[in-house]
This record gives C-alpha cells, sequence and structure tokens, in this order.
C-alpha cells in the first residue's frame, strides 16, 4: 500500500474515532462537566483536522497530472559557471 493510501485510511479512521469519542462523551453524560466540554472540543477539532486533511488529499488527486516542462538541448556557447577555457 503506498503511502498516500495509508494516510488516507489512517485519517478516516481518525474521523470516526473522534466523532465517535463526542458522541460517547455526549451519550454518557461525560460532556455537561467542564472537564467533559473540553474534551468533546479536542475531540471535534481532532476529527475537523483530519476532515481538512482528506478534502485537501481528494482534491489533489482529482487535479489532471502536471504536464512537464521541455527540456533544452544544451549550447555548446554556455559553459558551465564554473569552468575556465585553456588555450593552447
Amino acid at each position: 500500500m503506498s503511502d498516500r493510501g495509508f494516510l488516507f485510511l489512517f485519517s478516516i479512521f481518525m474521523i470516526v474515532a473522534s466523532l465517535g469519542t463526542a458522541v460517547w462523551l455526549g451519550a454518557t453524560g461525560q460532556a455537561l462537566t467542564v472537564d467533559g466540554l473540553f474534551m468533546v472540543l479536542v475531540a471535534l477539532l481532532t476529527a475537523l483536522i483530519f476532515l481538512l486533511y482528506v478534502i485537501f488529499m481528494i482534491r489533489r488527486a482529482m487535479e489532471p497530472p502536471a504536464k512537464p516542462a521541455p527540456a533544452k538541448a544544451p549550447s555548446k556557447a554556455a559553459a558551465p559557471a564554473g569552468a575556465k577555457e585553456q588555450t593552447v
């Protein structure tokens, strides 16, 4: 599996886990405390960050591949910058 595929699957896992954590905190009533509110906030922000990364990754994959610039043929008149001409 490519690194992009692994990162995509890991991001999806993190989104689902973060949303699941926020739902769990709400369902158990722990979100009603100050600590619980901050845990819900952290879980939702983590899900948002990974969601933005997935959106960026999908848009990047949908772009057409960049065309390579045409290679110029080196001219004989141009010498390398550090080269000195030899006289015979």
